[in-house]
């Protein structure tokens, strides 16, 4: 599932990709919509098992801290309304869930995008956030896209 779920820049919301050609990738949108778009090789396309978040120490897998947020939310969407409440309190919240997490790379909006993420993925029924990782020929763990 990790690696099938994906964020396009420059397209609000998550994909589910649908198909692979030569030219590009079909995908499909995680709403009530499913609509599907072909994404090119121009779209700056990421996995969402590419990318982690900054903390003092080691980067953590987005992963990870999704599965966090679903364990404080008992699998419900996020309590917060983040998309209005005060810089202070989003960082309050998500100290929470991430504890340690880098306070001068970490934005607010690199926080409201995964509340806004987790809100989609469990508001579309998903929420196995630790299936196994099954690593495909040519993966390079190291390529991860940092928040």
């Amino acid at each position: 599932m990790k690696q099938t779920i994906l964020s396009i820049a420059g397209k609000p919301g998550l994909f589910k990709l649908v198909s692979r050609s030569k030219m590009n990738l079909i995908v499909e949108s995680i709403d009530e919509k499913h609509k599907r778009v072909p994404a090119f090789a121009t779209d700056r396309i990421t996995s969402l098992a590419d990318i982690a978040m900054y903390t003092d120490a080691e980067d953590v897998p987005l992963m990870t801290i999704l599965a966090s947020i679903r364990d404080k939310e008992e699998g419900k969407p996020v309590s917060i309304n983040f998309k209005k409440c005060p810089s202070s309190e989003l960082r309050e919240y998500f100290s929470q869930i991430l504890p340690d997490f880098d306070r001068d790379r970490v934005h607010d909006s690199d926080i409201k995008k995964l509340f806004q993420w987790y809100n989609i993925l469990v508001n579309n029924g998903i929420t196995d956030f630790e299936e196994e990782l099954q690593p495909t020929e040519g993966d390079n763990v190291d390529d991860r896209k940092d928040m």
